[in-house]
């Protein structure tokens, strides 16, 4: 399903859902597959890939998979299993390793 619109879902949904503006799972929400939006908030469950700009888990959100997001916030008692991966991360900067000598006078 492709969609330049905002999308709730409160009920059940199997398969792909691509959106370039925000997706909310309702509280009887439950989406089994991929979702790609440019903003995802979560108060049911998701099983599967998501990736998105933004991901919201809220209290009574649960997320089961893989989140790809440059942001994903978690609030108190949201659940979150599997693995997260941070888009366009800057890498730490290196630090610079310093050596002092330390010569001893005896």
């Amino acid at each position: 399903m492709n969609l330049s619109c905002n999308l709730y879902v409160d009920g059940e949904f199997e398969g792909v859902i691509h959106s370039e503006k925000e997706i909310n799972i309702g509280l009887n929400g439950h989406i089994k597959g991929e979702v790609v939006a440019k903003r995802l908030v979560v108060q049911g469950y998701i099983e599967g890939s998501i990736n998105a700009q933004r991901v919201e888990i809220k209290a009574n959100g649960r997320i089961s998979g893989n989140v790809e997001s440059a942001e994903l916030v978690i609030e108190t008692k949201g659940i979150f299993e599997g693995n997260s991966i941070v888009k366009n991360a800057q890498p730490a900067p290196v630090q610079a390793q310093i050596t002092k000598e330390i010569s001893s006078q005896n």
